[in-house]
């Protein structure tokens, strides 16, 4: 069984809670069926982890404004652009074959933002892996942990599903071609994307 902490973590990247959302003690321990202690632990642990910060006496799920997201996204890009890099150069034959099938199973989920979400933070962290390099599958567990705080995927945006997986495909042919070079571009140019999106909905958001 998961520890309080893993389950409200689960509950935010799900957004079940979101960004402005206040978390009460008594409530997520009546949700999770676990005692008061292990939930007012978890939120102190969170809070130290900037996801979550005070409203007065009560604690309500962290929101990024712009200047943080632009900062989040140009540590994504440097971290992943290595992890393609070393991936490139470590990965396995089978891990080559698993991002590639991945790539292929998420054509199903592309009408889906909130499933090709899911699929993609699976991507992302199987190239993680395939990088074999701990202390970087830490840091960028890190960064996507922090991402959950988005309150909306950019996948979301029209058209947005099918070119992300062509980009994905273009990133494991790179790493299955044992070219770091290439996964590098492949990958700065999909975050690129991905911030650019990201930037629209912003700026169709602020126009409404």
């Amino acid at each position: 069984m998961k520890d309080a902490y893993s389950l409200i973590l689960a509950a935010i990247e799900a957004g079940t809670y979101r960004p402005g959302d206040r978390l009460v003690e008594s409530e997520l321990a009546e949700r999770f069926g676990v005692s008061r202690t292990p939930v007012r632990e978890a939120l102190q642990r969170l809070e130290t982890q900037a996801m979550l910060v005070r409203d007065g006496r009560s604690l309500i799920v962290a929101s990024l404004d712009h200047n943080q997201l632009a900062e989040l996204y140009t540590v994504r890009a440097e971290l992943e652009a290595l992890a393609a890099r070393l991936a490139a150069r470590h990965a396995t034959p089978e891990e080559v074959r698993v991002l590639a099938q991945m790539v292929a199973d998420d054509q199903r989920a592309v009408r889906d933002p909130e499933a090709l979400a899911r699929a993609n933070k699976r991507f992302h962290h199987q190239i993680h892996l395939a990088s074999h390099n701990r202390y970087l599958v830490q840091q960028l567990d890190l960064v996507h942990r922090t991402m959950a705080l988005m309150a909306k995927t950019s996948l979301a945006a029209e058209g947005r599903g099918e070119t992300a997986l062509a980009e994905h495909k273009r990133i494991v042919d790179a790493i299955a071609a044992g070219d770091g070079a290439a996964a590098d571009r492949a990958l700065r140019q999909h975050i690129s994307m991905a911030w650019e999106t990201r930037l629209k909905l912003e700026a169709a958001v602020d126009r409404d």
